[in-house]
Parts: structure tokens; C-alpha cells; sequence
């Protein structure tokens, strides 16, 4: 996208990349080169050629892959061995053409990974599920993405309607012999020609605020996104650097999971999931895998503070913590770096509908502006809008939030409607956010536009309060939801979970809050319960408290 190359006319301020004449910000971070666009060219054929150029070369004995539940691994050599025996296998036995689609419904497991990078490198498009959805999720899932053939489990099979091609299950011996095929021709993946713009993966987002959509995701999308990670890499490595080891706190089938493990690969590094996610498990990981890195979402950082845990396994290996999903309160982010100092924790911000990546936050220098989600990234362009008035806003005021670059999504798959709403025909995705850049071009996500709560005239955002919930010590997990008031409009409810051991009452968590907002932000009612419900990426569900509420807290959670 423009940089500082824009019309000579324009001129482009250095300290926030505003250009007044466009009502546009631009990337400050130095240009990153992506291959030409019309270049053929698969995700991993692109991730294998920056493995195999890294100026840090790996052997292939390196480990790429751990499942720290069975404790089963895979190195490099091996990986990229069972890729080609895969995509051989599949071509052989399926009559599958380039741009069909593959629903995957599968618990996490080294063979995810594969079937991902076989399938993208014969066209394919891999459409991943999550593997606890019910039959009706899957069923909406794949009627938006209208697949041929799925791979799932003996576990998961049932919760598949009818394909053409059928169900293939990973744990069958059939599949196992698909991954062991002697004298494989390497070149059966270059032989396939692959546009950049052919879509590559259909993710689903998260449906927090509403039904869930199909967003696709092209080659180039995820080729961009790869290349801005490796050609900043040097920010995050020295010379003395450790190998670089990451743990999957979010599961395969979501965006970040599903990019973390095209970066992790193309970057020669060594990538540990788990089967299921829980904390302790994840804390035993981090000591024995000596982990460096991690994706976080707030609620785990929170945890990250308050959990004793922490102290009984070894964590020093741990640099970097990259914190996504919702924003982080400032308070939170001082009292992990207090517990933590020698941690960095970082923010960053993307959709589902940017293939992840839209601003980041990087070295030191930058993580210590709490509060921030960092600049613009690499080749993005963005912004402000006021939702009311469709006016382009400058530095320091408040709208919702447009992005524009190569990672932007082709559009949500079966729904033109949305896609339509959502995407305008300049290519500007509208985000649904409310942000504002400050005077040094570091971006500020204040809530969620279908979030604010209207109390009377004023728009009251649930992050801020509960922020102010997760400081109090007694309080272990908060939401804060819209709730209707005859008077008002809207009220600020808060759920609330309590540490064990106290009981704090509804009047001291009201008073709590009053003394540290203005009187239209008290909450106002109160509601306790045994834990927030959250997306596998650790979003609030704030359909399913809104729903809860509405019901007289009669049913259950």
C-alpha cells in the first residue's frame, strides 16, 4: 500500500502517518517486499522458500511440531516429508480440483497441521471447524462454505452432514498409510499452479455479537501477513538469541492458531499445542518445553496475575507474551509486569477479516505504552470514521475504525450481504471498532461499535469498566452487558465471578466502580455467576450473558 509515496501533493506526517488531504493514516514501519501478485504461489510454497533462505538455518533435525498432550513430535525433515506423501495421496484417491473445499472438524493433533499445508498446496481450500461446535454450528458452517470432502475423527464424523466425496478420518489406518507413501515425487506440490488471489482458507469469526460468518481468506491475504512477521523478526532475535519455541494458547482452527502455524514453520521455529487447553497444563508446557513465546487474550493475563500457580513451575524461558482478542487495561498490563518483569507483554489487534495481523506493537520502547495496540502494520493503510456522520476523523478523535491492505479478506463466503456491509468499493473494511490514533501514530481500540451501551444520551463502553473489575483483588473475572432500562434506554450490568473465599456483595462491586467513572458509567445492576462464557479465542460471549439476563437469570450458563 502507500507509504510516504503517496501523491507529491500529499504530504504524510512523519509522527503519525496522517495525511490531512486523504484523511488517511498510513503504515510508519518500513516497507516490507511481497512476491509479485501475479506470480503463482501457494502459502507453503512461500513458507517452505523463506524456511529454506532463513538467514538462521535450521537443521532438519530441528523439531517443528510437539503435541505436548500425547508427547508426540515432528521435526522439519519429517514434516515436510509427510507433507508431499499426503498431498500425493490425496490427489491419487480424491478427484478433487483446485478451489474445491475441505471442511476439517478435528481435536488438535499433528496431523491437522499436515492435512493444512497438503491441501493449500494442491488449491485446495481448507475450511477448519471447531471440533466442540454442536451439529447445528457445523451445519450452518458448511452450508456457508459448501465443502466436497471433510476430514474429520471417529469422535467428530457424526456431527457431519453428507458430503460428495465423503468423510476421511484421521485416526483410520487408511489415512496414517496416506503419510507414508514410499518414493513420493517432490514435485507433485510444485506441479500445481496456484494464483495468489485463489482463496486458500474459509475461518469462521467468532459470532460474539452475532451469527457466525465465513470469512475467505486468499493466498496473498496469508502470503502478506507471513512476510511483515519474518522481515521484522530481528526486532525479537539477537545473536544470543534461544531457539525460538511458541505454545498455542488458541486452538488450529482459529485465525491466530492457523497463522501462528504458517509463521512458526516459515520462520524455522518450534510450535507446542495441546490437546485441550487448561492452565496448568499450559504452565507444565512452558517449563518443559522451555517456551519463549506465547499468544495471550486479557482473561489470561488476568490469570497470569492472580493465579499462585505461577510460582510452582519454572517460567524463565518465557520473553514474550503477544496479547490480542479484546483490549488490555493499563492496570492489568502494570501488575503483570510486576509479577513478570522480565516478560515483555505486547498488544496487538487484528480480525478475523485480516487474516490476523493489523497493528502491532514492537520491542520494549513500545510495549511500555499500555494501553496501545501499536501502529499500523507493515503495507496497512486506516481510517477513523465517525459512525454517525461518515466525517474522516483526525489524530485524537474518536470513530470506528477502517482498514485497508494486502491481508484484508476477499469477503464472507455465501453472505454478499455482509460483504457488502462490511467491505466498500475502494477495498476499506469497515471494522466495527471504535479506536483513535494518538500524535505518535499508536492505535487505541475503546470498545466494540455494536457493544457500547446507550445509557440515555451517552455511550458508556463495557472494556473500560471492566478493566476496573479485573483490578479489584476480590474479583477473579468480569463482563459487562447492556441491559434494558425503561428510563435510561440501557443500564451497565456487570457479571461477576468472585476468588474463592470471597464474598464481595453487589453494593461494595457498585461502589467500586462509582468512585472511579463518571455517573452516566456506573454499573447498576449486578449479577454473580460461576464463570464468563468465552469464545475457544477467549472473547467474551456477551450474546449468551445478554440472553441470560433477558431470561431472569433462569437459565443456566
Amino acid at each position: 500500500m502507500a507509504k510516504a509515496v503517496a501523491n507529491p501533493r500529499h504530504s504524510i506526517d512523519p509522527n503519525t502517518g496522517f495525511c490531512p488531504q486523504t484523511a488517511t493514516y498510513h503504515s510508519l514501519r518500513p516497507h516490507v517486499p511481497l512476491p509479485p501478485p501475479s506470480q503463482p504461489l501457494s502459502l507453503p510454497q512461500y513458507a517452505l522458500s523463506l524456511l529454506r533462505s532463513s538467514t538462521t538455518p535450521r537443521g532438519g533435525d530441528t523439531t517443528f511440531i510437539v503435541d505436548a498432550t500425547s508427547g508426540h513430535t515432528l521435526s522439519y525433515s519429517r514434516f515436510i516429508a509427510q507433507i508431499h506423501s499426503l498431498a500425493y495421496s490425496i490427489r491419487k484417491n480424491y478427484s478433487l480440483s483446485q478451489n474445491d473445499v475441505a471442511f476439517i472438524l478435528s481435536p488438535p493433533s499433528l496431523h491437522v497441521p499436515l492435512l493444512y499445508f497438503a491441501l493449500l498446496s494442491l488449491g485446495i481450500v481448507v475450511s477448519p471447524g471447531n471440533p466442540l461446535g454442536s451439529e447445528s454450528e457445523i451445519t450452518h458452517q458448511v452450508q456457508l462454505s459448501k465443502p466436497v470432502i471433510a476430514f474429520a475423527t471417529s469422535k467428530t464424523s457424526s456431527k457431519l452432514p453428507f458430503l460428495k466425496l465423503g468423510t476421511v478420518l484421521l485416526d483410520s489406518p487408511e489415512f496414517l498409510s496416506f503419510l507414508a507413501q514410499p518414493k513420493v515425487d517432490d514435485d507433485v506440490i510444485n506441479k500445481v499452479q496456484v494464483s495468489q488471489h485463489d482463496a486458500a482458507a474459509i475461518l469462521y469469526s467468532s459470532g460474539t455479537t452475532g451469527r457466525v460468518k465465513g470469512v475467505m481468506l486468499s493466498h496473498l491475504n496469508l502470503i502478506a501477513l507471513i512476510a511483515g512477521f519474518y522481515h521484522l523478526r530481528q526486532f525479537h532475535q539477537g545473536e544470543e538469541a534461544p531457539h525460538p519455541v511458541s505454545f498455542f494458547t488458541v486452538p488450529l482452527f482459529h485465525v491466530f492458531g492457523f497463522f501462528m502455524l504458517a509463521r512458526a514453520f516459515s520462520m524455522g521455529e518450534t510450535a507446542v499445542f495441546t490437546e485441550r487447553f487448561e492452565f496448568e497444563g499450559m504452565l507444565r508446557a512452558i517449563e518443559k518445553y522451555k517456551i519463549t513465546y506465547m499468544p495471550v487474550s486479557p482473561p489470561l493475563v488476568v490469570a497470569f496475575i492472580k493465579s499462585d500457580l505461577t510460582k510452582k513451575y519454572d517460567l524463565s524461558s518465557l520473553l514474550l507474551l503477544g496479547c490480542g482478542g479484546a483490549p488490555l487495561g493499563k492496570e492489568v498490563a502494570e501488575q503483570f509486569k510486576e509479577k513478570f518483569p522480565t516478560v515483555e507483554l505486547i498488544q496487538g489487534y487484528g480480525l478475523t477479516e485480516t487474516g490476523g495481523g493489523a497493528t502491532r506493537v514492537i520491542g520494549p520502547e513500545e510495549a511500555a505504552r499500555y494501553g496501545t495496540v501499536g501502529r499500523l502494520a507493515e503495507n496497512m493503510e486506516a481510517k477513523i470514521v465517525d459512525p454517525g456522520t461518515g466525517e474522516v476523523l483526525p489524530p485524537g478523535q474518536r470513530g470506528e475504525l477502517w482498514l485497508r491492505g494486502p491481508t484484508v479478506m476477499k469477503g464472507y463466503v455465501g453472505d454478499e450481504k455482509a460483504t457488502a456491509e462490511t467491505l466498500d468499493s475502494e477495498g476499506w473494511l469497515k471494522t466495527g471498532d471504535i479506536c483513535y490514533f494518538d500524535s505518535e501514530g499508536f492505535l487505541y481500540i475503546v470498545d466494540r461499535l455494536k457493544e457500547l451501551i446507550k445509557y440515555k444520551a451517552y455511550q458508556v463502553p463495557p472494556a473500560e469498566l471492566e478493566h476496573i473489575l479485573h483490578s479489584h483483588p476480590e474479583i477473579a473475572d468480569a463482563a459487562v452487558i447492556p441491559y434494558p432500562d425503561e428510563e435510561a434506554g440501557q443500564i451497565p450490568m456487570a457479571y461477576v465471578v468472585r476468588n474463592p473465599g470471597s464474598s464481595i456483595t453487589e453494593a461494595q462491586v457498585m461502589d467500586f466502580i462509582a468512585k472511579q467513572v463518571a455517573p452516566y458509567k456506573k454499573i447498576r445492576r449486578i449479577a454473580f455467576i460461576n464463570s464468563i462464557p468465552k469464545s475457544p479465542a477467549g472473547k467474551i460471549l456477551r450474546r449468551e450473558l445478554v440472553n441470560h439476563s433477558l431470561a431472569g437469570g433462569l437459565s443456566k450458563l
